[in-house]
């Protein structure tokens, strides 16, 4: 039987993802605030700083690094050792390739090519111990804090209105020139919670969180509460109310992108009890966790579904909302945006239907196993 923990887990951070993206019709760059909102948008982009901005892309990365060892677990017996991992290997070849044809046909902040880039460095990490698994993890952490906090401190533009191009041709370029600097970024972001991921899912935390309650809930209470702690001088930026130097700017990116390792890893520690006291009750899980499941189970399908909403919403020669809406009607639409995802999902779980991107992905990479 399917644990339903990772696929919950995987659910639920399509929301967070969703949320941190919508951000972009709000306000077209990374960076400082330019000035205060109004009171309900304040109070929302605060929420966002604290709960959502560098703490879902963790939790997705932890999770990739947890479904590589399900995959190892899965086919070893099967392939051996080596073919396993070439197996893993050529998963992660189409991955980049996916994410080279996300970019180029519908959205610029690609992370599928990045896990597939970490996925080629990392397979042997799979048979790592322990001591170096972590340490390893511990110092892609600081890299990754000090390489992504920097990046926060600068006004990069993301989609700027007056500054993109107005046709299809032209915007799929300028996507695909943003590829080689956002695989690397989002990669050195990533390493950490992934190689945590494999920590994680060799000890099958989230397969069988009843035998770590004590773990996860230590995990879950600490980690979303660092989180938040940690995020309060960056969410003082992001709501314009502190202004600080650019020493302090990237002090407070990098504190932010470090403390949101371990909220994504809250998060998926907090999934992982929600999930233990469903199966718990003896009964199948209700319509809503079933629902979320089947949107974890199809989670890179859903990923790509958001992806042409945002197409639809961003491209200047369509919709053209870049910078258009507050931020708190921006939340509300990527929040819409998941939730229809979620439908879908749950639409197909209910046909027997597996996600259309998954079922590829599966065929190219199995087609030799």
């Amino acid at each position: 039987m399917r644990a339903l923990a990772p696929d919950l887990a995987r659910g639920t951070m399509l929301a967070v993802i969703a949320l941190a993206h919508s951000q972009v019709l709000a306000q077209p760059f990374l960076g400082p605030a330019p000035a205060p909102g109004s009171a309900v948008d304040t109070a929302v982009q605060a929420l966002l700083t604290l709960f959502v901005d560098s703490r879902g892309y963790p939790m997705f990365a932890a999770l990739f690094g947890y479904g590589m060892v399900q995959i190892l677990r899965s086919r070893e017996p099967v392939l051996g050792r080596t073919g396993a991992r070439r197996l893993l290997r050529r998963r992660a070849t189409w991955l980049i390739m996916f994410g080279l044809c996300h970019v180029l046909l519908l959205y610029p902040g690609d992370i599928l090519a990045s896990y597939g880039v970490l996925a080629l460095l990392l397979v042997g990490a799979l048979r790592w111990p322990d001591g170096r698994l972590l340490t390893v993890a511990a110092g892609a952490a600081v890299v990754g804090a000090l390489v992504y906090g920097s990046v926060l401190a600068l006004p990069a533009p993301v989609g700027d209105p007056a500054d993109l191009p107005v046709d299809p041709l032209g915007s799929a370029l300028y996507r695909l020139m943003a590829f080689p600097l956002v695989v690397p970024l989002n990669a050195v972001m990533a390493a950490a919670p992934l190689l945590v991921g494999i920590w994680a899912g060799r000890r099958l935390l989230l397969e069988e969180p009843e035998r770590h309650r004590r773990l996860l809930t230590g995990v879950a209470v600490a980690g979303i509460a660092i989180a938040a702690v940690g995020a309060v001088p960056h969410a003082l930026v992001t709501t314009a109310a502190w202004v600080p130097g650019s020493g302090a700017l990237v002090a407070a990116g990098a504190l932010h992108t470090a403390t949101g390792y371990a909220g994504g890893l809250g998060y998926a520690a907090l999934v992982g009890l929600v999930a233990l006291r469903l199966t718990r009750r003896g009964t199948a899980p209700g319509p809503v966790a079933t629902a979320l499941a089947a949107c974890g189970q199809r989670s890179m399908s859903c990923y790509l579904a958001q992806s042409v909403a945002w197409f639809l919403l961003l491209e200047p020669y369509l919709a053209g909302l870049t910078g258009a809406l507050g931020i708190a009607a921006a939340a509300a639409v990527g929040l819409g945006i998941w939730l229809v995802t979620v439908v879908v999902a749950d639409l197909a779980r209910r046909a027997g239907r597996p996600g259309p991107a998954e079922a590829l992905l599966r065929r190219l990479a199995y087609r030799t196993s």
